[in-house]
């Protein structure tokens, strides 16, 4: 009862090792559906979100148009002429390939005698030249001045007002400058060149009617742009499989759910068009997987060690519980082999001091009993004791020349005549003599017969033992045609106080005798491997060191 009781307790272990391990699965199924679904949601932001940096790197070039090139015409103070504004389209060509057109006006600002709104001011165009680059050539020709229209008008509108306004004791801040100097409509951006604050004092003078004999020049350039020629940088592959430029008014009519969609608008000049993306859901879904596999692996790391750990505490609770039957085994097997020979002997010994008389041949019967039972003591004791000292190596052999015909046959004929029903038979090959322990060479046989005789079942008790010589090694074999041993027994079959669930074991076995076996061999710096059939038989085979 006390065996099944501790068995129950670890019953309860086990199964609290089994209800932690199916929560862990679980714990690590919703953390990888929740990492799934987390890392499919910050993919989509990103495909939202990332187009700003696509964006920021296609319009590079343009702002760098924008915000130095174009200033540049400011550098030359109005002295602009058609060929070094060639020269300076080529340059603009050469490192702008949006820029298809440029046209350059020529500009005097001088009195105007004619005005009736009292400025004196006028803004005339002295000549237009328009500049554009044909197979990597500039050609440029010279138009009327009719060709300036409706942005000589504007640009000319705008710097009135603002010298009208103008603080001229500072320069223009950036605002007034942008306001002023520079008219952006959709692909086209037309630019004056900013004055010196000496200039626009001039300018107003002109305006109020004074220095009515002097003409001053200005430049204005306009650029003619082609959206469809930027070079489209795609910074995120991963994300977005088709980039386009399309018109803000572009929205095509799909019902095609297998793509995900998004724009962004271009600025400036090119306010009028946007960047739009396309990519197959099935391209994000590989960047999804791609994010989440790292995540995955640390999960399944982590899902991993949580199983060994469980599977640490499983094999340490396993292993107790084994130890724990073994003990038993061990305590009960061991009572029951002292008891049989302790209560044989308490009767013998009760009848022999007992009243009445004894003849002698009762004498000597109980006599006979009492050493046969004390042998079996002893011998259990011994065979304890000597399996410590192996152990320990606290032995040492002693080594001896065994003549091995003899040394067999002495142990066939002692187990003839034990078990008369025991077919035993031998054969030596190869060598006849050699030096070892005899002592514990025969605790081996004695076993190994032992045991043959005891794992066969009657009518088939047969055992044959062959010695040979094979790789300066000599081999004993002993196979007989027992009960065999299952495979999965065949690995603790060695231990020490293990037994075979078997009707040959249910007593009279304590689980030490192939284990002593395998201890005395590897002692004697050889080995004990065993094969096996069930139902057809076992074959045990020593291997030890051949010395002549």
């Amino acid at each position: 009862m006390a065996a099944k009781a501790h068995q129950h307790i670890y019953q309860k272990n086990f199964s609290l090792i089994g209800a932690f391990l199916v929560l862990i699965s679980i714990m690590v199924v919703v953390a990888l559906v929740i990492g799934y679904n987390f890392t499919s949601r910050l993919v989509e932001n990103e495909f939202a979100s990332k187009k700003l940096d696509v964006l920021e790197q296609t319009i590079k070039p343009y702002n760098s148009f924008f915000q130095n090139r174009i200033p540049e015409i400011t550098s030359y103070q109005g002295f602009l002429d058609s060929s070094s504004a060639a020269n300076y389209a080529r340059s603009v060509f050469d490192d702008f390939p949006f820029v298809k057109t440029i046209r350059y006006d020529e500009i005097a600002i001088g009195s105007n005698p004619q005005s009736t709104t009292g400025n004196s001011m006028g803004i005339t165009v002295k000549a237009v030249y328009e500049y554009r680059q044909v197979n990597q050539r500039i050609q440029g020709r010279r138009q009327s001045t009719g060709a300036a229209g409706i942005d000589f008008a504007t640009m000319s509108a705008k710097f009135n007002y603002f010298l009208v306004n103008a603080d001229t004791s500072r320069v223009p801040n950036q605002d007034e400058i942008y306001r002023t100097f520079y008219d952006v409509k959709p692909s086209k951006i037309s630019y004056l060149n900013i004055p010196r604050r000496e200039e626009i004092k001039q300018y107003r003078e002109l305006q109020n009617g004074g220095r009515k004999s002097a003409v001053y020049k200005q430049n204005m350039m306009t650029f003619l742009l082609d959206v469809y020629t930027i070079k489209l940088r795609n910074t995120h592959p991963e994300l977005y499989q088709h980039i386009s430029i399309q018109p803000v008014v572009y929205d095509p009519l799909s019902t095609d759910n297998s793509e995900i969609r998004t724009e962004v608008a271009l600025p400036g000049a090119f306010s009028d068009y946007k960047l739009y993306f396309r990519s197959d859901r099935s391209h994000l879904d590989n960047e999804i997987n791609k994010h989440f596999m790292p995540t995955a692996a640390i999960v399944l790391l982590i899902y991993i060690f949580l199983v060994l750990i469980g599977w640490l505490i499983y094999r340490n609770l396993n292993v107790n519980l084994k130890l724990f039957k073994l003990q038993y085994d061990f305590i009960n097997n061991f009572t029951h082999e002292f008891k049989t020979p302790v209560s044989v002997i308490k009767i013998a010994g009760s009848n022999l001091k007992g009243e009445g008389e004894l003849t002698e041949r009762q004498r000597k019967h109980y006599g006979k009993i009492l050493d046969e039972e004390a042998d079996k003591l002893n011998e259990l004791m011994n065979k304890l004791l000597s399996f410590t000292q192996i152990e320990n190596r606290s032995i040492k052999l002693n080594k001896t020349e065994v003549n091995l015909e003899e040394f067999v046959q002495k142990y066939i004929n002692t187990f003839s005549i034990k078990y008369p029903d025991f077919n035993l038979k031998y054969r030596v090959e190869g060598v006849y003599n050699f030096y070892t322990d005899p002592v514990l060479l025969g605790s081996i046989f004695q076993n190994l017969i032992e045991n043959a005789y005891k794992y066969s079942n009657p009518g088939q008790k047969e055992l044959f033992i062959s010695i040979g010589y094979e790789k300066r090694n000599i081999i004993f074999s002993f196979a007989d045609k027992g009960i065999g041993i299952p495979k999965n027994e065949i690995s603790n079959i060695f231990k020490k106080f293990y037994r075979i669930e078997n009707q040959y074991n249910q007593t009279g076995s304590v689980g030490l005798g192939l284990a002593f076996c395998k201890e005395l061999a590897n002692f004697m710096n050889g080995d004990l491997q065993v094969k096996s059939k069930v139902n057809e038989g076992s074959e045990f085979i020593v291997t030890l060191p051949y010395e002549n």
